[in-house]
């Protein structure tokens, strides 16, 4: 159960720590940066849970599902590569929509692993679990589209040079 805390934790904390320092310097708040960080972290965090306790990722899929070992190291090196995306400006947005697929066709897997009971980050819990991780769910999927419309109002229109009209 205490992985849901660690998430939320890493998700919020560099906005709370942007928004206090954007406070303390006097200067206006952005926080599209420090809300990319803390996604990264927790993609980062949920990919390290697949190589370090493969066995247990392993038990949140179907035993039907082909090929599970090979699946949950891709899947956890998809989110270290969603994490390195959402941390350079350039390429955000995209990892943002990419990070609110995952987020979305991961969700069965949770369900699954809650009804089974798989002893992997509360999913022992049972149905019960997902009180808590589909909020959390929500709330990482609505985190993940303010950065997407974020980037959206970032960007700059093309065909638009840098210098002045001539």
């Amino acid at each position: 159960m205490v992985a849901p805390v660690v998430m939320l934790v890493l998700l919020v904390m560099p906005w709370v720590v942007a928004r206090i320092l954007a406070w303390w310097r006097g200067v206006r708040f952005q926080g599209d940066s420090a809300m990319a960080i803390g996604l990264a972290l927790v993609f980062v965090f949920a990919g390290i849970g697949h190589f370090a306790q493969t066995g247990d990722m392993i038990q949140m899929l179907p035993a039907w599902v082909p090929g599970r070992v090979p699946l949950v190291y891709a899947t956890g090196a998809l989110e270290f590569c969603i994490a390195a995306g959402l941390l350079v400006r350039r390429t955000r947005r995209l990892a943002a929509l990419v990070a609110a697929t995952v987020l979305v066709l991961f969700f069965p897997a949770n369900v699954y692993a809650a009804l089974v009971h798989a002893p992997m980050g509360g999913h022992a819990w049972g149905p019960v679990y997902l009180f808590i991780r589909a909020p959390l769910q929500l709330l990482l999927l609505g985190w993940t589209l303010s950065l997407v419309i974020a980037g959206a109002s970032h960007q700059e229109p093309v065909g638009r040079s840098a210098g002045p009209p001539r």
